[in-house]
């Protein structure tokens, strides 16, 4: 299937002014195939006969006809169909296909959930997916009103971009849109649970599947309550008022991304309805996905990138907006800390591999769609929205959203470029906001701030070096030891200060004795690596947890954890260092977030691939002993607070139990002693683990699914039964992962649930045969089965425990073909690079130097 091209679809939006489609869906035609009707109405400018193209990707094109000539439906080509002699003027399109339900997460996705038997469908359009659903000009900047019918079984309900009616029949009639783009139509159609209610003259309603009703009523008006509160915030923050007709919210079954921004119609992956016991930290997540979903409604719906060089314009602004806004306009006010500690580590990671590329590339660096869809990373969206903040903190927030307010307006139902944007940031300020673009969007990779301590008579000097490129507005903390517990920390001084772009030293000096601890992007408003002078690694290391939570102590503790983090992935501070300093800090951490995100980084990064394996089951066990201190430290605690970092705790204690006996005793009696009770998802975490351990048999699995015949269940028991460690378990699990047979392949989230089951340090032996066979059977998989599961497969399926130059040898030899997909490609690079860089600190080589035989960026 041929990729668009940028300069193809600047031709076709010269050419063609695309004004009304009437799409009409039949979603009663079996399980396989629903049937597609567009009926297009489009101008072709004035100027000689011209030619051009619609794409479409039907199981059968079945008719096609242009000003009422029928035309030849042998005449697709592969996706692309020829309009030749288009004279200028008005024209009507209508194309007629059967079309094929997707198991990916792509097109037209259909569930039956194993609950209960009932069947949902629901559309993920995104780049180049509305193909595999209607016929269309299929490009960001060719907006369309879109008028929507759908036929469906007349025990469904039916949701779209705009309010539907019912009119009888089965059929549902949704209101026309004002102009969006394609890939922003949508669909979600089945027997849907909804909680209906009304917010400011508008009808709000959220959505789930049937067997999820109980868990969506309980949780209804915590996620309504966000939604009304974000709604009024944006409501304030912009002039332009919300620019469709009503707000749902569903949450669909193996959705592949966190959320889509469809307008009118925001759909999320359904893991947001908790049917079991989740930490406030996650609450807290779900609500800003809750706001960078709606913040788009305005950036990215109702003003459009007009080519997908500019993502970032979306996913960063969203996602900037999406933390901010939760933080000013709901309970969770410190979600800058999440952020800096979960998401921010995201960014780094990415920016320092092959694969890096600026958070804003050049059209030229994206010529096609499938060069596009590679962007969607932890640069375009954590990287982007440090960018954004750090702007903000540069420019000030009132002059930030003015100019925000001006691009909005100015391109309101429209589509724009990075140039737009800056134009309307410069026209609200006296700041070089071009050449700050310039710096910090065009560039590559993360700079490196270093503090270097000088004590003077009176006075002591602070040296900020600089490595890298772009200006920084940071804030300096300056931190005493407590005059009674010299592991308890004080804020004397806080300060702002500017470091230039160019490399070199920043130098201040300032009054009084030198400061036990000195913390550069103290608040973290800067996107930046830190190291600390030595005396306050010193500190830091037996004083961390003694930040106290006053004046931003949390954000000023995940700056150190992230710290810690760079340091050990730099080869700067040995594994067992980090170890040593999560297993002295954690039990007194009182934020969730900060304990998550560290237990995350010490159990897999640490544990499985950067320790020796001779020292990796020390180090589980350093980890369990670390969670039931963090159990004994809250023990008897009511609060959300202490509940959060308990379940945090118990989950960590799971997945690193080096034997049976603990987390059995768990599951025989049902319950965590002193909390939490045993609900579905702790028990289905302890079964994967008892199987990896070579302590479940089948039967037992099938006794579970019994218990629990949810999806969640389904995708446990496949967890399980990958993670056995029997040769015949693992060649039946590799079998379903690798399968091209579409009508044996598993949907998208069974795959993942098997991949993430197979791999596991305990069964190395075992598994070895797999590590070559992964780098021949990706290749078919990736070409039969689309990009989603290419990216999976690279992300889950990938042997990463196998630490060692030989998975190196055959990755890059494989890298080395060109056989791989885009998608795959980009997944293994990065698998390779993260993997080089496992091996460089197991032998004790520097992290900062390119793996030899790595690719290039």
């Amino acid at each position: 299937m041929p990729a668009l091209q940028r300069d193809e679809a600047q031709t076709r939006a010269g050419l063609l002014d695309v004004r009304h489609h009437s799409i009409h869906l039949d979603l009663t035609q079996g399980e396989k195939h629903f049937g597609s009707r567009a009926d297009i109405r489009f101008t072709v400018r004035d100027g000689a006969p011209a030619a051009t193209f619609f794409e479409v990707k039907p199981a059968a094109l079945l008719a096609v006809t242009l000003d009422g000539t029928p035309l030849d439906p042998a005449l697709l080509d592969d996706n692309r169909f020829p309009l030749t002699g288009l004279a200028p003027g008005d024209h009507e399109l209508h194309v007629e296909a059967r079309m094929s339900y997707s198991r990916t997460g792509e097109g037209m996705h259909r569930f039956t959930d194993p609950a209960d038997g009932e069947t949902y469908v629901y559309t993920q359009l995104f780049m180049e997916d509305v193909q595999r659903v209607f016929a269309t000009f299929d490009q960001p900047d060719l907006k369309s009103v879109f008028a929507l019918t759908v036929t469906a079984p007349e025990e469904w309900s039916v949701l779209a971009n705009g309010v539907t009616t019912h009119e009888g029949g089965g059929v549902w009639r949704a209101a026309p849109t004002p102009l969006i783009s394609t890939y922003l139509v949508a669909v979600a159609a089945g027997p849907w649970h909804s909680v209906r209610t009304e917010h400011a003259g508008l009808p709000f309603g959220i959505h789930c599947r049937r067997s999820l009703a109980p868990y969506l009523d309980a949780d209804a008006e915590e996620i309504l309550d966000l939604t009304r509160r974000c709604y009024d915030r944006y409501r304030d923050l912009f002039a332009e008022p919300y620019p469709f007709d009503s707000y749902d919210q569903a949450f669909v079954p193996e959705f592949n991304a966190g959320a889509m921004e469809n307008p009118g119609l925001v759909t999320f992956r359904d893991e947001f309805v908790y049917r079991s016991a989740v930490t406030d930290t996650e609450r807290q997540t779900r609500g800003m996905v809750i706001a960078h979903e709606m913040a788009h409604m305005w950036f990215g719906d109702l003003v459009t990138l007009q080519w997908w060089d500019d993502i970032w314009l979306n996913e960063s602004f969203a996602e900037y907006m999406g933390y901010q806004v939760l933080s000013e306009a709901t309970r969770f006010t410190d979600t800058w800390v999440d952020f800096g500690t979960v998401r921010k580590s995201w960014g780094y990671e990415a920016d320092q591999r092959p694969s890096t590329h600026p958070v804003a590339p050049t059209p030229e660096d994206v010529p096609d769609t499938a060069s596009a869809l590679l962007n969607f990373d932890g640069i375009s969206y954590a990287k982007g929205a440090s960018a954004l903040r750090q702007l903000v903190a540069w420019i000030g927030e009132k002059d930030f959203l003015a100019g925000i307010n001006d691009h909005l307006t100015r391109h309101r139902f429209g589509n724009a470029t990075l140039a737009d944007f800056l134009d309307s940031l410069a026209r609200h300020t006296d700041r070089d906001v071009p050449g700050w673009a310039a710096r910090w969007l065009r560039t590559t990779g993360p700079d490196t701030l270093t503090a270097t301590v000088e004590p003077q008579d009176d006075t002591w000097q602070l040296a900020v070096g600089h490595h890298g490129s772009r200006p920084h507005r940071i804030a300096v903390g300056l931190y005493d030891q407590d005059a009674t517990d010299p592991d308890r920390l004080r804020l004397r001084h806080r300060f702002e200060t500017d470091i230039p772009q160019e490399e070199g030293t920043t130098r201040h000096t300032l009054p009084g004795p030198v400061p036990a601890l000195v913390v550069l992007n103290d608040g973290d408003l800067s996107y930046t690596k830190v190291r600390l002078d030595a005396a306050s690694w010193e500190t830091a290391a037996r004083a961390l947890s003694g930040i106290p939570a006053a004046d931003g102590g949390a954000l000023t503790r995940a700056v150190l954890w992230n710290t810690a983090r760079d340091m050990a992935r730099d080869g700067d501070l040995p594994p067992a260092a980090y170890l040593d300093l999560a297993r002295r800090h954690l039990p007194a951490e009182p934020d969730p977030a900060v304990v998550a995100g560290v237990l995350r980084f010490a159990r897999t990064p640490v544990a499985d691939h950067y320790l020796p394996a001779a020292e990796r089951r020390t180090a589980l066990g350093t980890l369990t002993a670390l969670s039931r201190e963090i159990l004994r430290h809250t023990e008897g605690a009511a609060d959300p607070t202490a509940a959060s970092l308990r379940l945090t705790a118990v989950r960590a204690f799971i997945d690193s139990a080096t034997s049976p006996e603990g987390i059995q005793d768990w599951l025989d009696d049902g319950s965590v002693p002193g909390g939490p009770d045993l609900d579905p998802e702790l028990r289905w975490r302890i079964l994967a683990r008892l199987a990896t351990l070579g302590a479940l048999t089948p039967d037992r699995i099938d006794d579970e699914l019994s218990r629990d015949p949810s999806a969640t269940g389904t995708q446990g028991a496949a967890r399980c039964r990958a993670a056995l460690p029997d040769p015949d378990a693992k060649e039946a699990a590799w079998q379903s992962l690798f399968t091209t047979d579409p009508d044996a392949a598993p949907s998208n989230y069974l795959f993942t649930a098997t991949a993430t089951g197979f791999w596991a340090p305990e069964q190395h032996d075992l598994l070895r045969p797999y590590v070559a066979r992964f780098f021949t059977d990706v290749l078919p998989l990736a070409t039969h089965r689309g990009p989603a599961l290419a990216e999976a497969a690279a992300r889950y399926a990938f042997p990463a425990t196998f630490v060692d130059e030989e998975t190196l040898r055959l990755g890059h030899a494989c890298l080395a073909t060109d056989t791989p997909t885009p998608a795959l490609r980009r997944g293994l690079t990065d698998q390779l690079d993260d993997l080089a860089r496992a091996v460089r600190i197991r032998t004790g080589r520097a992290c900062t130097e390119p793996a030899e035989g790595a690719p290039a960026a």
